[in-house]
């Protein structure tokens, strides 16, 4: 495994972050516990010292998970990132989506981040999560409810008291990176990026750059799709919001695993798998710190990490690079 500082803190994260959205089971059809705290232990013994979580995945079970899983380990040799501003529990700021729970009940999903209910959701991810700090805290997605400084300045009062060691945000414009920038050092922000998703490119990514703020791309596998282990017709389960998704649709992952198609004689030259070399690909990437890959189990998590155990060549980067452009 490689590590990296985030921004230009002190905080090391392992470069593969092991994404505990899935493990939470809302949005995926469902979780299994002890697989998930398996994948998560897995994922450590490999290498994997950096977990991402939120509240809001299976409100409240990730964090949970996460909290067994790190239970007995050095809390020095883990990083644990969560993050704040998404409440099922209270209808304040903007709606964000009808949903439902993990037992199928209806739950409406509001963007968030007063300054009382940043205090508040901290207090609840320690006590989920088992541990008296959170190594980074993010907010989730922007709330146009809330003034940026508001948000923020309970974020350094959680600094200020020992709860918080870093600032990051998730989903954040350039401009909204710079207003909250003025009231606490940001150190990263956390947003898509994949092969067939490179929207950040424009903006976000070169001022992370000049900036030097850290990239954590997540679904850089789009959510399973780049594993080529989905195909038309593909069945999900019930309560797997995938499905919906346009990623999802039989043209889209017609086009995508034609692309795989002709990345798998690169991946075959390195006995990798699609996805180890999808997410070796991603953390080349100019600006870009940290992947984060989900995983079920812990056969998943292992083979997540070994994308870091063989190097792409330049020639092969610009092989892939050029595939990628041409999608």
């Amino acid at each position: 495994m490689k590590y990296k500082k985030l921004g230009n803190s002190n905080l090391e994260v392992s470069v593969i972050t092991f994404g505990a959205w899935a493990a939470g089971g809302w949005m995926w059809g469902s979780t299994d516990r002890k697989d998930a705290v398996d994948a998560i232990r897995a994922s450590y013994d490999v290498g994997v010292t950096s977990i991402d979580t939120a509240p809001i995945y299976g409100q409240g079970t990730s964090e949970e998970i996460v909290g067994e899983a790190i239970k007995g380990m050095a809390r020095d040799s883990v990083q644990v990132l969560t993050k704040f501003g998404m409440r099922w529990d209270l209808a304040k700021g903007d709606l964000a989506m009808n949903s439902k729970d993990n037992d199928g009940k209806a739950i409406d999903i509001y963007k968030y981040a007063g300054k009382e209910s940043v205090i508040y959701e901290c207090e609840q991810s320690l006590k989920r999560l088992g541990t008296d700090y959170i190594d980074l805290y993010q907010i989730h997605w922007p709330d146009s409810t809330t003034p940026i400084d508001e948000t923020f300045e309970a974020v350094v009062q959680l600094i200020e008291q020992g709860k918080v060691r870093h600032a990051g945000v998730c989903n954040y414009s350039a401009a909204q990176m710079i207003e909250a920038g003025k009231i606490v050092p940001l150190v990263s922000n956390q947003v898509p990026y994949s092969m067939v998703n490179r929207g950040i490119e424009e903006e976000t990514l070169p001022y992370c750059v000049v900036n030097e703020k850290s990239i954590l791309a997540y679904s850089p596998l789009q959510r399973g799709l780049l594993t080529g282990k989905i195909y038309a017709g593909y069945q999900f389960q019930e309560g797997d919001s995938r499905a919906t998704l346009r990623y999802f649709q039989p043209d889209f992952i017609a086009r995508t695993n034609a692309l795989l198609d002709q990345l798998k004689p690169i991946a075959e030259e390195h006995n990798a798998t699609l996805g180890q070399l999808v997410l070796r690909w991603t953390v080349e990437r100019p600006g870009i710190t940290v992947a984060l890959a989900g995983a079920r189990n812990a056969a998943q998590a292992i083979e997540n990490a070994n994308a870091l155990k063989f190097d792409l060549s330049e020639e092969e980067i610009i092989r892939i690079d050029a595939l990628v452009y041409d999608f």
